[in-house]
């Protein structure tokens, strides 16, 4: 299947930019590998946190190299750790993602300006969200997957077919990108990065708490132990 082509509706006379953010997953990463061809002007770019797992990193680098195309990194100027200041110590949840605001958007709109931008999101057609997407008139974002039908049999395919295949963290666990600490970690998640980096773990408990209350990891790890260790909390 051929992925169609995007303009941006108000382009004026400067000419517009085509980009696509990765976040160091599945979704973002196929849909590189399906547009290389397609788009050959295309920009990609990697918004760093700083908090990033060594195989998202390693996969990005992995993805860079079978694009034959450099991915820009867009580390934030201020940190998870100054934006957590801001927010007096306010850890990021499902109700106040700043997170993602100030380390992905914001740094996102800083790079594109205020040019025409196609922003291209790896939204699949068997997701039924909209993602967290800038509001700034100059950025058009679009669905390739969504326009073309793929779902996710779909993405594997495009990853395994370019010799890519899924994230290597995926492989113990984990569903999806992020920080090591994301508050969207289901609890076995947390067990299992427990299990795999307890230093990442330990870092993430003491975020919590600074905060003052237990929260996703330590509850997890409480879990773990009644029970009877991380190795039967995996099984269940």
């Amino acid at each position: 299947m051929t992925p169609r082509d995007y303009t941006h509706p108000n382009p004026g006379d400067a000419p517009t930019r085509h980009i696509l953010s990765l976040s160091g997953g599945k979704d973002s990463a196929a849909l590189a590998i399906y547009l290389r061809d397609r788009v050959p002007d295309i920009e990609y770019i990697f918004h760093d946190t700083d908090k990033e797992l060594p195989e998202t990193i390693d996969y990005i680098r992995r993805l860079e190299a079978i694009l034959d195309k450099p991915v820009v990194r867009t580390t934030p100027t201020d940190s998870f750790d100054h934006w957590l200041a801001v927010y007096k110590g306010m850890l990021p949840s499902n109700h106040r993602r700043w997170c993602t605001k100030m380390l992905k958007l914001k740094p996102f709109e800083a790079y594109v300006g205020d040019g025409p931008v196609v922003n291209y999101v790896g939204l699949r057609a068997d997701e039924n969200r909209t993602g967290y997407i800038s509001t700034k008139p100059n950025i058009v974002a679009v669905y390739p997957f969504q326009d073309d039908g793929l779902v996710r049999a779909d993405i594997i395919r495009i990853l395994e077919d370019s010799g890519l295949g899924l994230p290597p963290y995926m492989e113990w666990g984990r569903s999806r990108s992020g920080c090591f600490f994301c508050f969207y970690q289901q609890k076995i998640e947390w067990v299992r990065l427990l299990e795999r980096y307890p230093e990442y773990f330990e870092l993430a408990m003491a975020y919590e708490e600074k905060e003052g209350r237990p929260s996703y990891s330590q509850r997890s790890k409480r879990r773990a132990s009644s029970a009877g260790g991380i190795q039967a909390m995996v099984r269940t």
